[in-house]
């Protein structure tokens, strides 16, 4: 059953988004909007934002936002069908559900709902079948309580070939689907296989509850196969943006504002069960930007706990940089070499595991002790490269102030004078500018036959496109018609306003204007984020003018005379960068006729500008 789109619309459009936030968070009003103390985690100064306008709320504390959907299902940990429901509800809306037909035009929710149904035939093998019986002696063996089984959705793949592709025949589930989600295979002569075979699965969920994926862990150990084995990527997975257990543990980690990260799904599960319930983990695969930036919505605080062998600790040392990258203050607890988190949280308790948490070492006393274990500080040289790593890891910090705070601890741990420091830490700020130089020019950087652009011409232009986008999400249609009469979405050159442009260009064509519906169909987290900070933030176009926007009425006619002007202004710069990419063109030692032919068109440039000049000064 689901509920058919244009009553999801409906909803969505007789909704208020603070008469419904209203109800869980006091909200004062501020300027256009209002604002409150967020509920997702701890603040003593409101940066919860509610915009009635825009139907958006947004906190500038944790970086949860989204629309009135959005807030249920954070707030509730209930599914997107859920929250549409309760809103309905609160309305005197009456759903009139339709027969799933797999319709939606993204092909996306037909992957959600075979991932929920597999995941519903996977648990009652677990807890239903004689086969399943393996399975369960296994997880009682590692002391995982049934209860917590059920609340992990922990299930179990018969060991036989075509089991699950024959329950997926007889529920009408599309084959070629369930083979782009990983649950069954093609084999070599023809016909397909069941993927996941003798196996406990452990289902990967969305920061919403959806079921994303899979894991599979075998139990043959005699079994010629990998130990783990996990569902591929797919329109609805991404294992570098996906964080197992965060679902579970996403409450408890914006009450603590503190994370702990562990490597393997039982040992999250371990844990959680002992009463340590702010742990995710990053699934066996190395730690990754995008599972860092999607954490930071709930902390900034977060604790390495990694298996203490060697690869693990390598892990660690590579999670600690990306983790410092995004500003997040990181300490690790180092574990006895015998033992992972599952197994010493079963052996000595919770309260012994608190214990070493509460006692967990800032990054720089873990590296300075990793050093010292494998005998890098007996020798002179090695002790130089050790520092050398030491200065390179707090080059990624960005505040000033912390940075020197640990300045002066490797000075004083190591007696070198603080001055000297500083020196060998410019040299790796010098180098990441670098990098990040080459990265940013290789992202964006746009040319004309192998012309680079003015980087100047090409900073204001990365401005304009960013206030064209503040624009468009004012959700005005008058703004989005001259807009788009002027720009179209594959002129952008920055990647991220190109993105979004195109999704509200999209909607435009449709008729659709809603900041909060073109949000709702932004699938990046991290896109999504920074777009509901443009539309929401103080210091949008709409709040810049002072008096000039007094009114809605004034508001909507001064924003439909700026758009009219930034869209002008925007034309004219990308002619004077097509001028200045033509003059180095020329300039560069081509021929006499290909000089001329540029001279030709500089010169049809310079009267269309001119005559576009003229134009918008006599409105």
């Amino acid at each position: 059953m689901r509920i058919p789109e244009d009553k999801i619309e409906e909803i969505r459009n007789t909704s208020n988004i603070v008469d419904i936030i209203s109800g869980y968070v006091q909200l004062k009003k501020r300027g256009k909007n209002f604002v409150g103390l967020c509920p997702f985690h701890q603040e003593k100064t409101p940066s919860f934002t509610v915009s009635e306008e825009k139907q958006l709320f947004k906190c500038f504390g944790c970086n949860v936002g989204g629309n009135v959907f959005s807030f249920l299902m954070e707030y509730k940990n209930i599914s997107f069908v859920e929250a549409v429901e309760e809103v309905a509800e609160s309305l005197g809306i009456k759903i009139n559900y339709q027969q799933q037909s797999f319709s939606d035009p993204s092909g996306l929710e037909e992957l959600y709902e075979i991932n929920t149904i597999a995941a519903k035939y996977f648990s009652s093998n677990l807890f239903n079948s004689d086969e399943g019986e393996t399975a369960r002696n296994y997880l009682k063996k590692r002391k995982i309580k049934p209860q917590v089984q059920r609340s992990f959705g922990l299930g179990y793949a018969f060991s036989e070939w075509e089991h699950f592709l024959q329950f997926a025949k007889d529920n009408n589930i599309n084959i070629a689907k369930a083979k782009q989600l990983g649950l069954i295979d093609t084999k070599d002569n023809g016909g397909f296989y069941d993927k996941f075979r003798g196996r406990i699965i452990f289902p990967i969920f969305s920061p919403n509850g959806r079921v994303i994926a899979f894991g599979g862990r075998i139990l043959d150990p005699s079994a010629k196969t990998a130990k783990y084995l996990n569902s591929p990527e797919s329109p609805i997975y991404l294992k570098r943006r996906s964080l197992y257990g965060l679902y579970h543990s996403k409450d408890e980690i914006r009450k603590l504002d503190k994370a702990v990260l562990v490597e393997g799904y039982m040992d999250l599960i371990a844990l959680f069960q002992q009463g340590i319930k702010n742990v995710v983990a990053s699934s066996g695969t190395s730690l990754t930007t995008e599972q860092v930036q999607l954490l930071s919505r709930y902390t900034k605080n977060i604790i390495v706990l990694f298996d203490a062998d060697s690869a693990g600790q390598a892990a660690a040392s590579r999670s600690i940089e990306i983790l410092l990258k995004q500003n997040f203050e990181v300490k690790v607890v180092t574990l006895p070499e015998e033992h992972d988190p599952d197994s010493y949280i079963n052996e000595f308790g919770k309260t012994e595991f608190e214990n070493l948490l509460n006692n967990a070492k800032n990054f720089l006393e873990y590296q300075t002790e990793k050093f010292k274990k494998q005998g890098d500080l007996d020798d002179p040289q090695r002790e130089t490269e050790a520092i050398r790593e030491l200065v390179r890891i707090i080059s990624f910090i960005e505040d000033p102030l912390k940075r020197n705070i640990y300045i002066k601890s490797i000075s004083r741990k190591f007696g070198l004078r603080e001055k000297l420091i500083e020196s060998e830490l410019e040299k790796f700020f010098s180098q990441n500018r670098s990098r990040q130089t080459g990265s940013n020019q290789q992202r964006f950087k746009q040319s004309v036959n192998g012309i680079k652009t003015d980087s100047k011409i090409r900073e204001v232009e990365n401005k304009f496109e960013k206030e064209i986008i503040i624009l468009l999400l004012e959700g005005i249609e008058e703004v989005m018609d001259i807009i788009f009469d002027h720009i179209l979405p594959e002129e952008f050159i920055n990647p991220v306003y190109k993105h979004v442009a195109k999704i509200i260009f999209e909607n435009y064509k449709k008729d659709v204007f809603s900041p909060s519906i073109i949000v709702e169909q932004i699938e990046d987290e991290t896109i999504k984020d920074f777009v509901l900070s443009l539309s929401l933030n103080n210091d949008t176009i709409s709040t810049r003018y002072g008096d000039d926007f007094t009114s809605k009425e004034v508001t909507q006619k001064n924003l439909i005379k700026y758009a009219d002007d930034i869209a002008m202004r925007y034309k004219v710069l990308k002619i004077d960068e097509q001028l200045e990419m033509n003059r180095k063109k020329i300039a560069s030692g081509i021929s006499e006729e290909e000089i001329l032919e540029l001279l030709k068109l500089n010169s049809e440039l310079e009267k269309e500008k001119k005559t576009m000049l003229e134009e918008h000064n006599g409105k």
